[in-house]
């Protein structure tokens, strides 16, 4: 039996935009990201799966997690608009799924930031590891002065 899904959120990647990952618009740094990540997988993620194209995240609904994920994935969809990402409800479980036209190795990487969302590693080595193994540039906000 197949479980019923309803859409909650569809952005599509956009074919001309550069693969980099840039947050300089974003009102949050790399490692405070990072941090969210932890947070949300700490307090919902059931189960995680990868593909040579996609990375997928099922996590437990509960109060608050939707709006939660949805207001995470528009972010994410921000500063790196060159991947699509689908968010779907199945059950008791919201479905996130981020894909895009990478090659498997460059999808290697960004499922290795997806996993290792750890503020505890160092966001700057992410990043490095993003650009160096990947091709895919970090742009980080400045810091404050």
């Amino acid at each position: 039996m197949v479980a019923d899904m309803t859409n909650l959120l569809s952005i599509q990647a956009a074919p001309e935009a550069p693969i980099a990952c840039d947050m300089t618009a974003a009102e949050d740094t790399l490692p405070e990201r990072l941090a969210e990540y932890r947070r949300l997988f700490d307090h919902a993620l059931v189960q995680r799966e990868s593909t040579e194209s996609t990375t997928t995240f099922r996590l437990a609904d509960g109060p608050g997690i939707r709006d939660w994920v949805l207001d995470l994935v528009r972010r994410e969809a921000a500063c790196c608009p060159f991947l699509s990402y689908e968010v779907a409800l199945e059950d008791r479980h919201i479905v996130w799924t981020t894909s895009g036209g990478l090659g498997a190795s460059e999808m290697a990487v960004m499922d290795e930031f997806f996993a290792s969302a750890d503020p505890a590693n160092s966001s700057s080595l992410l990043a490095r590891q993003l650009e160096e193994r990947g091709g895919i540039p970090v742009t980080d906000p400045p810091a404050e002065q």
